[in-house]
């Protein structure tokens, strides 16, 4: 009897054993399986919807539609981030600061996101930077492109994956001395907000740098999203400037170039638009030949050629029936960055906490599309890649927006070094700057 007992305490202990290796077996599975749920913020009305919400949106879904299937070309063709399906859902970035800031709350402490990727608005970042960082909740910024933010406080949970206004403004600069070597003046018209503010301050400054005897001939700052342009229009005018700058965006660079067209600004002035690239598809002919374009990286037409790259254009134009412009390549490029820095580490920690994707995003450098995505400055939260800008010319045969005299600068070239500001780079002469 004794030895029946003992017998049947074996077989119990051994289904006990069995029962609990399935029971953790199954417990990491279900970890494994578990999704990552995102915060995905963009606008999705108002006067930026159309030109950057939009493309930014359709970006995101197309993307996480395909990181969820494996469909991406490689490195990035596994499943889900460090193996779990994206849960995501969208927020509307239209509104005061203080409206962003308290949706940005409302998906931490009442909606539980893992992390949250989004805004266009530099005013939105500063509003959300300092929150981020209260809420111990991990956020990457695919826009917005005002230097503060990483040069006023040292921050750990947020990043952001495309590079500053610095790097515009740098770029636009030296695509002038090299495409207008004879110009004697500029000005500029820019949003009065730290993005417009932030923009000029670069550009002046990237200018006086590379041509000293350059004279400033107007500075016009209309507010955010004003829509009427004449008085500035005829300052521009009657500056007789060399070259006008603009960092305008949204539909205020839509309405600027209606405005100032018929007005014949174009004619008396070279004008170059740091975002520009965003209308190309938009105004098609209207847009006047000879326009300098950037857009705020390689991207759209100005992406250099990957796999990567191939995909997303191919995989937009048949969703979207679009090309895609240079929000919906940021949007992509920032859930690349949540990708790889999942995928990293899970590599060492299944199921990784969040000190650990952020530990594996910091520092990062990763394949992006258009171009590589390195995480050198800001303590490894700044995001520094090369840029572009070319001539714009409508192809009346085939009917097609083009880019002509196109001209490529590192990132070394644009970006300051890891350890200086923009503005004590720009104002020492852009020390260390390596172009090719």
């Amino acid at each position: 009897m004794f030895a029946r007992k003992t017998g049947m305490g074996a077989l119990h202990r051994a289904a006990a054993t069995i029962l609990a290796a399935s029971v953790l077996a199954l417990g990491a599975a279900e970890a494994h399986a578990e999704s990552v749920k995102i915060g995905l913020v963009t606008f999705l009305s108002g006067p930026a919807a159309a030109p950057f919400g939009v493309p930014a949106q359709h970006a995101a879904d197309l993307m996480i539609d395909a990181i969820n299937k494996g469909e991406l070309p490689a490195p990035f063709h596994t499943k889900g981030v460090g193996g779990a399906a994206i849960d995501s859902f969208w927020v509307d970035e239209a509104g005061p600061v203080t409206k962003v800031v308290q949706d940005f709350r409302d998906m931490v402490e009442r909606r539980d996101v893992n992390a949250v990727v989004g805004y266009v608005s530099s005013g939105s970042c500063l509003g959300i930077a300092p929150v981020a960082e209260e809420l111990k909740k991990l956020t990457v910024f695919f826009d917005c492109g005002t230097p503060r933010i990483f040069e006023a406080a040292k921050l750990h949970y947020v990043f952001r994956t495309s590079a500053t206004a610095t790097m515009d403004s740098v770029g636009a600069a030296r695509y002038l001395m090299t495409e207008f070597p004879k110009m004697k003046s500029f000005g500029g018209i820019n949003q009065n907000y730290a993005w417009g503010q932030d923009s000029w301050h670069d550009f002046e400054a990237a200018m006086k740098d590379l041509k000293p005897s350059l004279a400033i001939t107007t500075v016009q700052f209309p507010k955010l999203f004003a829509g009427q342009y004449s008085a500035e229009i005829s300052a521009l005018l009657a500056s007789h400037s060399d070259v006008i700058h603009s960092s305008f965006f949204d539909g205020d660079l839509e309405s600027f170039i209606l405005q100032a067209e018929p007005r014949g600004l174009f004619q008396e002035s070279h004008v170059v638009f740091t975002t520009g690239e965003t209308v190309m598809f938009r105004f098609g002919s209207k847009l006047p030949d000879g326009t300098i374009l950037g857009g705020r990286g390689p991207y759209g037409v100005l992406a250099h050629p990957s796999a990567l790259n191939t995909w997303f254009r191919k995989s937009f134009i048949e969703k979207f029936g679009t090309p895609p412009t240079y929000p919906a390549y940021q949007m992509a490029n920032a859930l690349l960055g949540v990708k790889f820095a999942y995928d990293k580490a899970a590599k060492a920690h299944p199921n990784p906490s969040q000190e650990q994707v952020i530990e594996a995003l910091t520092h990062a450098k990763y394949e992006g599309m258009g171009t590589e995505i390195d995480m050198a400055n800001g303590d490894g939260h700044q995001a520094i890649t090369d840029t572009a800008y070319g001539e714009y010319k409508y192809d009346t045969k085939t009917g097609q927006p083009t880019l002509t005299h196109i001209v490529y600068y590192p990132a070394a070239c644009v970006n300051p070094p890891a350890n200086m500001n923009s503005t004590d780079w720009l104002k020492a002469g852009m020390p260390g700057a390596k172009c090719k």
